[in-house]
């Protein structure tokens, strides 16, 4: 295991607030661009949808949640409020929670990070996919409390668990290759099989 310190040296000055950020990513989520809003380090990000490799591997990882914990629910598509003071906005991957989690809730576009057990990301391919997903969102896990971040690295070929999260930044960071077992630590607690990655990811340079 080995402490990281995913902090940027600084904060630059946020680029709009947070209410002019939220109300440009309802709009986005209404229109037909397909894309996705984010708002990280007070910087707006924009993401294209997921293509379908990415698309499999998230379903990939429903399924093996499905069959070792089936009262936990693997979100897709959830907003959740990330970052110290909770000032920034991200929609993971997949957002790991007991089953019904969020019901009988408020029913807003962005949920507290509270009772989150794991977030989950799989990269992508454009060129701001390394600071977004290894740097900015582990940052803002960490600094929500969120106890497990799990990276799929669909550019490296492997797998990342980030765990531990103090003062801002995850611990502990462990890394295996596609097709390697990897443990996913408590609150989690589950061990998977990471085969079926290689054949995605072989498709995807394809």
């Amino acid at each position: 295991m080995t402490a990281v310190d995913d902090r940027p040296q600084t904060r630059d000055h946020a680029q709009m607030s947070l209410e002019l950020f939220e109300q440009l990513a309802t709009d986005a989520e209404r229109g037909e661009e397909g894309l996705r809003f984010e708002f990280l380090g007070g910087k707006l990000g924009v993401q294209p949808m997921p293509d379908s490799v990415h698309a499999a591997m998230v379903s990939w990882l429903v399924r093996q949640c499905m069959q070792q914990k089936p009262h936990w629910d693997l979100m897709t598509g959830l907003g959740l409020k990330v970052e110290t003071y909770r000032e920034g906005r991200a929609v993971p991957d997949g957002a790991l929670v007991p089953e019904d989690h969020f019901l009988g809730g408020p029913g807003v576009a962005w949920a507290e990070p509270d009772g989150v057990l794991m977030t989950v990301e799989v990269t992508s391919y454009d060129r701001d996919t390394n600071q977004r997903d290894r740097i900015d969102k582990p940052r803002a896990y960490a600094e929500a409390g969120i106890p497990v971040f799990l990276l799929i690295g669909c550019d490296s070929g492997d797998v990342t668990v980030h765990s531990k999260p103090v003062d801002g930044r995850y611990r502990d960071r462990h890394t295996v290759a596609f097709g390697e077992k990897v443990a996913l630590p408590e609150p989690v607690g589950m061990h998977v099989d990471t085969q079926r990655l290689v054949d995605l990811g072989q498709s995807g340079r394809g």
